[in-house]
C-alpha cells in the first residue's frame, strides 16, 4: 500500500514540476520527495506506538532535506512540496488530497507554551482541504482550516479559516479573489495568480476615493438647491482655543 501511495506522489511530483524530467530524477534529487518517503515511514511507526522511533527517523529526514514534518500529522495522497527548504508541518496537521506546498511553509500552531501538558491530544495546527495549494513563505497558524482547491499567496500570514475555492494573499490574508467554479481547479503555482488579482489596499482606497466624490457631489447639489431658494448656508465659527 504505501508503495502505490509514493508511486502516485511521484506522478503527482512530474505533473506539477515541470522541471521533472523523469521518475528517476524525482527519487534521486528531489528532497521534497524525500521527505515524503521519510514522512510515509515515520508515520506508519507512529501509529505502530513506536513514537520515539518515528520521532527520531523524522528527525534524520530533517537533517537530509531541511524539511520537518513531525510524524503524527496525516497527509493525503499526491502530495507535493516543491523546493522544500524550510517547510514546517505541526503534529496535528492534517493534509489532504492533491495538496502542493512551496518552500518555507510553515503549518504552525499559536498556543501558548504555558500549560504545554493541557494541550497535548488537542487540534492545534491546521486542516488543509484537497487540492489546495499553498505559496512559499506562507505561514498557516492554528486550528483553522483551508478550503478546497483555495490559494494562500506567497508570504502571507492566514489565521483565519479560507474559504473553498478562493485565493487569500497578504498579511493577514484577505481574499482577494471570489470563488469562480471555471478557475478553479486550475493549478496555479505559488498560489499566486499571475493576473488578474487586485491589491487589497489599492482596493480600500479606490472605495474611499469613490464614497468621498459620491459625499462631494452630494453636497454639491444640497448648495445649489440652497441658493435657488435664496437660503443661506450657516456656517460654525472656528473657537480660538483660549
Amino acid at each position: 500500500m504505501i508503495f502505490n501511495t509514493l508511486r502516485e506522489d511521484i506522478d503527482a511530483f512530474k505533473a506539477r514540476d515541470p522541471a521533472a524530467r523523469s521518475e528517476m530524477e524525482i527519487m534521486l534529487c528531489y528532497p521534497g520527495y524525500h521527505a515524503l518517503v521519510v514522512h510515509r515511514l515515520s508515520h506508519r511507526l507512529w501509529k505502530m506506538k513506536l513514537r520515539t522511533l518515528a520521532r527520531f527517523l523524522s528527525y534524520l529526514g530533517r537533517i537530509v532535506t531541511a524539511i520537518e514534518i513531525h510524524p503524527a500529522a496525516v497527509i493525503g495522497r499526491r502530495f507535493v512540496i516543491d523546493h522544500g527548504t524550510g517547510v514546517v508541518i505541526g503534529e496535528t496537521s492534517i493534509i489532504g488530497d492533491d495538496v502542493t506546498l512551496y518552500h518555507s511553509v510553515t503549518l504552525g500552531g499559536i498556543s501558548p507554551s504555558v500549560d504545554s501538558d493541557k494541550q497535548v491530544g488537542q487540534k492545534r495546527h491546521p486542516t488543509v482541504m484537497d487540492g489546495a495549494i499553498i505559496g512559499s513563505g506562507a505561514a498557516v497558524l492554528g486550528p483553522i482550516t483551508i478550503g478546497e482547491e483555495a490559494r494562500v499567496g506567497a508570504n502571507s500570514v492566514v489565521t483565519k479559516d479560507v474559504p473553498a475555492s478562493v485565493t487569500a494573499v497578504g498579511i493577514p490574508a484577505q481574499v482577494v479573489m471570489p470563488r469562480d467554479k471555471r478557475k478553479a481547479k486550475e493549478f496555479q503555482p505559488y498560489g499566486t495568480p499571475a493576473d488578474g488579482c487586485p491589491d487589497p489596499v489599492l482596493q480600500s482606497i479606490e472605495s474611499l476615493r469613490g464614497q468621498v466624490t459620491t459625499l462631494m457631489e452630494r453636497v454639491e447639489e444640497l448648495e445649489e438647491q440652497l441658493d435657488n431658494s435664496g437660503q443661506t448656508v450657516p456656517r460654525k465659527r472656528n473657537r480660538q482655543a483660549g
